[in-house]
């Protein structure tokens, strides 16, 4: 943990009590420079090299990174107490929330995973001739480029790349992995004179790249391109755009860094059982297509994910999870800013949610606009759509007063709005967005919904939920929400109840072996259907496998004790064997049977009475009926040597 925390007031333009919080985080905390940056730098060189150290400016983090390097040592960790709080024309103390931030600053840093990603060059250009050819020249010094063209051009000399005709027929993969497939390909015939001629067209040629430039000007390959790595695309008919590409492309050579953006647990997934559909909640939601069925589970692509979270707050089950970072460091953050807060002596926390572009939106606003009020702590994340109604339901348990969700253009907002529209069912209107992606008007749109809002009263008593996340979303509902039995959800929620209609239920239990969580169960003594609620993932598999369509849903969050406990939903009386007593099968079911097939005519006689017999005594009662299938004749006699001696005739 760093001993030392290193302030400045940036000439006096904020207060910091460096006392107090010295006091609060337990840290040695000297009085405040004025221009740490640069006439009291050496205070920083010395703070690098006496030990461990936050500097409290990260506006400033490549002056100290450099410092760092001249000096041999580590780069400094950094902490923005000025834009996120010290700069705002709120006149109540910041202690509280500076004190809040350096706790989240010092919890536990977790190391993301990650795996390399290696490009060799081999860069392929789609486009017009006139544009296409231009680029390649220019990337030719650089990558291995092949040009697709549309069609056979007459080229007057060979170009220092490769070039071919055809049409792409589709493409697949990402930076390092792509794979094309293209029809009536034509490659260029080196032989004879005149202009260069192309070979006979074929279909179906396979082809492996690691850049794809795209300059057609047509619709992109790929959903969501602007995510999908090693893919650029650019509008032929705007020269700065395709001088971008080209730019981009030529830096894509050598190995890279692919960060693994979340995790899976296969068993838990509810996508699918014997060839029935279930849940498709994270299918439906990924923008970029790296999310794929897989037999009964879904598979993530590493290579395509883009990391925007939005399958881990959708998943009802916990079988795709974000991490990076993980989920529970997120709950651990915001336990942490809201603890502190109020440890510091601040008294109704409110939490702004961001990711990257927010951040540099808070920056700016704080540096010519209102900034934030002293009750608004702000908190970043890589990606929004990671931020779920179970986080924004463990912030409110926590103690905050609301939530507040700053989108960013790279957020997605179906999936953000639906997280929305339910953490609202779950706890009111304490939970809201507020959407604006200029800069310039983030300081009004604060001063409206921040400032001049009078804030709700928080939690009288914040408390710590732990577990999965759909176990922190109950806990927390069921503590901001006293006295309350029920609440209704929206549809699609992943919480509810299973209903079933017992007059056409038979009792068949195919949903019971189906289900993913365990929500629904027998009784091995009594014909009879259970239901656990708080497991019940509402995935749509037991629905869609009854055979008599007797399932129906209803979205609902049970709050109550029974929710966690076995309740039975059908039953019905069993049938007894009437050779020995035995309980086995649906009365109602054996009943049913018989009607159908009395006077069939493979079912006469004692063949009939068997439908009314256990399994045991149903055996039996064949094994010894006189048209027995599985009787056979009269065994033949064991031959033995004296049977083989009696017919030779030297005896």
């Amino acid at each position: 943990m760093p001993k030392t925390l290193i302030t400045c007031d940036c000439q006096g333009s904020m207060q910091i009590d460096s006392q107090a919080l010295a006091e609060r985080a337990g840290l040695d905390v000297a009085a405040p420079c004025q221009a740490l940056c640069q006439g009291q730098i050496d205070r920083a060189a010395e703070a690098l090299t006496s030990g461990d150290a936050i500097f409290c400016c990260t506006q400033e983090g490549r002056t100290f990174s450099a410092l760092a390097e001249e000096l041999g040592v580590e780069a400094p960790a950094l902490l923005d107490l000025r834009d996120r709080a010290g700069w705002s024309a709120d006149p109540a103390p910041k202690l509280p929330k500076m004190s809040a931030l350096l706790a989240e600053a010092l919890l536990p840093a977790r190391s993301d995973r990650s795996l390399d990603v290696v490009s060799e060059g081999l860069c392929l250009v789609l486009g017009p001739a006139e544009v296409a050819l231009e680029a390649a020249a220019q990337l030719a010094p650089h990558l291995s480029v092949t040009v697709l063209l549309d069609d056979a051009t007459d080229l007057a000399d060979r170009p220092d790349f490769d070039v071919i005709a055809g049409r792409l027929r589709k493409a697949s993969g990402a930076l390092g992995q792509f794979s094309v497939t293209i029809d009536a390909l034509r490659m260029i015939d080196p032989t004879g004179r005149g202009p260069l001629g192309f070979t006979a067209p074929r279909d179906g040629g396979q082809s492996e790249c690691d850049i794809l430039l795209d300059l057609r000007g047509a619709p992109p390959l790929f959903p969501a391109h602007e995510k999908r790595e090693g893919y650029l695309r650019a509008d032929p008919a705007h020269p700065p755009s395709v001088a971008a590409a080209v730019m981009a492309a030529s830096h894509l050579v050598g190995t890279f860094e692919k960060l693994l953006h979340v995790r899976t647990e296969p068993l838990l997934c509810a996508h699918s059982r014997a060839e029935q559909t279930g849940c498709t909640r994270c299918l439906d939601l990924c923008p970029t297509g790296a999310i794929s069925p897989t037999g009964e589970f879904v598979t993530v692509d590493p290579m395509i994910c883009a990391g925007c979270g939005a399958c881990s707050a959708a998943c009802p089950s916990g079988a795709i999870s974000y991490d990076a970072p993980p989920v529970d460091l997120i709950m651990a953050r915001v336990q942490t800013l809201a603890t502190a807060y109020r440890e510091a002596g601040g008294a109704t926390p409110r939490l702004l949610v961001h990711d990257g572009h927010g951040a540099e939106m808070i920056r700016l606003a704080a540096r010519h606009g209102r900034g934030l009020p002293a009750t608004v702590i702000p908190l970043e994340l890589p990606e929004l759509n990671a931020f779920g109604h179970a986080e924004a339901l463990a912030a409110l348990a926590a103690g905050f007063a609301d939530v507040t969700l700053l989108p960013g253009p790279k957020t997605e907002r179906p999936a953000m709005e639906a997280q929305v529209e339910l953490a609202r069912a779950m706890a009111g209107e304490t939970v809201a967005v507020l959407d604006t992606t200029d800069p310039d008007a983030l300081s009004d749109a604060l001063s409206d919904a921040l400032f001049d809002a009078t804030p709700p009263a928080p939690l009288a008593t914040p408390v710590r939920p732990i577990g999965t996340r759909r176990q922190i979303a109950r806990q927390s509902a069921r503590a901001l929400n006293p006295g309350t039995e029920t609440l209704p959800l929206p549809e699609g929620a992943p919480y509810g109840a299973v209903l079933v209609d017992t007059e056409a239920c038979t009792l068949c239990l195919s949903c019971v072996s189906l289900c993913p969580s365990g929500a629904l169960g027998d009784n091995p003594d009594l014909p009879q259907l259970r239901f656990q609620e708080d497991a019940c993932l509402q995935c749509g598999l037991c629905a869609n496998v009854c055979p008599e369509d007797a399932i129906t849903y209803a979205p609902r969050l049970d709050l109550t004790e029974a929710a966690l406990s076995q309740r039975v939903l059908n039953e019905e009386e069993p049938f007894a064997c009437i050779e020995c007593g035995a309980l086995f099968g649906v009365k109602s079911s054996v009943e049913r049977i018989m009607a159908k097939l009395e006077g069939h005519a493979m079912f006469t006689g004692d063949k009939l009475r068997m439908i009314q017999m256990c399994d045991d005594c149903r055996v039996q009662a064949q094994f010894h009926s006189t048209d027995n299938p599985f009787s056979g004749g009269e065994r033949p006699r064991v031959r033995t040597t004296d049977d083989y001696l009696s017919k030779r005739r030297d005896h």
